[in-house]
């Protein structure tokens, strides 16, 4: 799956070139100019990193990204703030509101795409090596193996495709509608307690039969996140 990225900008030139760009690196683009917007498209889209101007209709940049960290279910969501403003202070208030990172116009694409997927390498370990690890829990994405604590876990595919969403978005509260979108696809159509289903399973598999701490969140009327916390 590729990686995806809301670009929150409303230079229309602009948007072509980081578009052009990030479609040659590899990354799914969706697009919005409006920062109203922007808060909706994080929630329906569920993207893996948000490239975020700070001079935008209806809502400033530097509002988006504070309302993003407030909410659970993107408050994990890596931002990095592509603006104008190059003053030392914007880039503190930009960092301090929850920036992952903050580039300045005008910019080299080629920076602009080193920086996104150093912010991704970090916070996706999936794009960065062929296993995923999080609380004792490692995936082997080349042989589809998983572990915990040095125990084999035995999965069925579905769960599998379950956790390794999990392990790709550690602490990040997922509903069930998300889930549904993410693992069984957008064009499969499963009931919704389909996901409480499969994340019994889950549960049930890789807490060996409650002999281990559970690190699946319920959060109610929300959903869940693979959180050791």
């Amino acid at each position: 799956m590729k990686p995806r990225i809301l670009v929150v900008e409303d230079d229309a030139s602009l948007v072509e070139l980081i578009r052009y760009n990030l479609d040659a690196a590899g990354f799914d683009v969706v697009h919005t100019d409006d920062g109203e917007e922007a808060l909706t498209l994080a929630d329906e889209e569920r993207p893996d990193l948000v490239l975020l101007d700070w001079m935008i209709a209806n809502l400033p940049g530097i509002e988006v990204c504070r309302r993003l960290r407030r909410k659970p279910a993107t408050a994990n969501v890596p931002i990095l703030m592509l603006t104008a403003r190059a003053d030392e202070a914007d880039r503190i208030r930009g960092l301090e509101t929850g920036a992952d990172d903050y580039i300045t116009k005008p910019f080299s694409p080629r920076e602009l795409i080193a920086r996104i997927n150093a912010v991704l390498r970090r916070l996706r370990p999936a794009l960065a090596g062929g296993s995923l690890d999080y609380a004792g829990i490692s995936m082997d994405l080349a042989q589809m193996k998983v572990t915990r604590d040095g125990q084999p876990i035995a999965l069925g595919p579905t769960e599998f495709r379950l956790l390794r969403h999990f392990l790709e978005h550690p602490a990040r509260v997922f509903s069930r509608e998300q889930l549904l979108d993410s693992v069984w696809g957008r064009d499969v159509y499963v009931e919704i307690r389909t996901v409480d289903v499969h994340i019994r399973r889950l549960r049930k598999a890789i807490n060996v039969d409650d002999t281990l701490p559970d690190v699946i969140r319920t959060v109610r009327s929300a959903g869940y996140a693979l959180d050791a916390s």
